[in-house]
């Protein structure tokens, strides 16, 4: 039976701040790009924090989300994982802090960080 979100398990603030960046860690270790922290505090009660990162391809959006799933575990958080099979889009719940991982397509489509008030500008393909 799914945990209700009014009783799901929450963590303390300095533990979810070690959290996100255990997590931030390992998506930059994983060389995941344009990676944003969101800070939800005070805005929802969903979660505290919500990372939103890329990958290039399928692969590295699931590679990407296996290492953050396997080191939130090693932590101590027991994540639901969504979107893990298809690798487009990967929603990490781990209680206070959501991460999402996507293809830039995908990403530039839903565009989080704009419905949470976050200016992230696309990096154009003739940066060099």
């Amino acid at each position: 039976m799914p945990i209700p979100l009014s009783k799901k398990p929450r963590t303390k603030p300095a533990e979810t701040r070690d959290l996100l960046a255990l997590a931030q860690a390992s998506l930059e270790d994983g060389k995941a790009e344009d990676v944003v922290a969101i800070d939800l505090a005070g805005k929802s009660t969903i979660a505290d924090h919500m990372l939103i990162a890329t990958g290039r391809s399928q692969r590295q959006v699931a590679a990407l989300a296996e290492r953050v799933v396997t080191a939130v575990k090693a932590a101590g958080c027991r994540p639901a994982v969504e979107g893990l099979r298809y690798g487009d889009w990967v929603l990490i719940d781990a209680g206070d802090l959501i991460v999402h991982i996507f293809r830039p397509e995908v990403r530039a489509f839903y565009n989080l960080e704009k419905m949470w008030g976050v200016d992230f500008a696309e990096p154009s393909a003739s940066a060099s």
